[in-house]
């Protein structure tokens, strides 16, 4: 299999990877699920103008962390048999959930699935984002939090809210009347990805994930392998703008660790599918296969050889196929 930067695929197999996991790593965790405990949803659900013969399109809006009011998209089948699956879905970087239209959101649907799409906070959607955090917020998304995180406050990283949002609306979609607690998947590509990981970690009860070249691990490779770019490419800048000696990089890289899906993975329960581009320069493979390597659950891996951070070929089929298996 042709791999031009990455690690061997020999290599790729056992590689469990390289940034640091803090002490206090389950601490910090379990410290975040119990606030997320007293915080009251109060959900609101706004039906949508679009319509279909064959489901309900509503806005649903709810509160998480901090109280910020999170948007999500929900669809519900008219006349599937109750209670039903529901399919959880996350989107990439700095984007937003699509049109009504858009993805397979109406696919699942017509297929008796309840789906709930999030719009992460301070990104492209109607999520708020109503962090304070000391330090850089001119760009990026990984870093925000970053300057508390290294001196001793990890719960202002803003990537600990949106883990514990996917938290949220998991326990949303699993109480409501028509869906099947024990059959509630998740999936997205890229940041998506990490988010299904993040998300099966945190809620146990999620019975199936698909991540797509999922995004937010293995930083410390990232930057050793000269990948901080793009997606990444706020971790140059923000040694450029906050470390140019990299004085305090041990640091930094161990304040990421907490919110690096390789370290959550070993909690995961469900079952696992995952999507992989060898080319993949954004997510580079290695990185992937750190997380991958880390789950215990059952698992496989659909690997391309020959793309990268790319619409995948089947991808989308395969993840139907897979999700009606719950």
């Amino acid at each position: 299999m042709p791999l031009t930067f990455d690690l061997p695929m020999d290599h790729l197999k056992s590689y469990r990877g390289t940034n640091p996991r803090p002490d206090d790593f389950d601490a910090f965790w379990g410290a975040g699920l119990e606030q997320l405990a007293d915080v009251a949803p109060d959900i609101e659900l706004v039906q949508s103008k679009f319509e279909t013969s064959f489901a309900q399109c509503f806005d649903l809006y709810f509160t998480g962390i901090g109280g910020a009011r999170i948007h999500a998209k929900y669809v519900r089948p008219k006349t599937a048999p109750l209670p039903h699956p529901a399919i959880l879905q996350f989107h990439g970087y700095a984007d937003k959930i699509g049109d009504w239209a858009e993805g397979p959101m109406l696919a699942l649907a017509a297929e008796g699935f309840s789906y709930f799409g999030m719009d992460c906070r301070g990104q492209g959607g109607g999520s708020q984002d109503n962090s304070v955090v000391s330090g850089n917020t001119l760009r990026g998304h990984i870093v925000r939090g970053l300057d508390d995180a290294i001196n001793g406050r990890p719960e202002n990283l803003l990537f600990r809210n949106i883990f514990l949002d996917t938290v949220q609306i998991a326990r949303i979609a699993m109480n409501m009347e028509d869906v099947d607690a024990n059959r509630v998947g998740a999936w997205g590509g890229s940041q998506g990805g990490g988010l299904s990981v993040a998300c099966a970690a945190l809620e146990p009860r999620i019975a199936r994930i698909a991540p797509c070249y999922p995004f937010l691990t293995d930083y410390k490779r990232v930057w050793e392998i000269d990948q901080a770019k793009d997606a990444y490419f706020e971790l140059q800048d923000w040694f450029r703008r906050n470390d140019p000696l990299h004085e305090r990089q041990d640091d930094v890289f161990e304040a990421l660790g907490y919110i690096d899906i390789q370290h959550l993975a070993p909690r995961i329960k469900a079952k696992v599918l995952w999507r992989i581009g060898l080319m993949d320069t954004i997510c580079p493979p290695s990185t992937q296969f750190a997380a991958y390597n880390n789950i215990t659950a059952e698992k496989s891996m659909r690997i391309y050889p020959d793309f990268g951070h790319e619409k995948l070929p089947q991808s989308l089929d395969q993840l139907f196929d897979f999700m009606r298996g719950l």
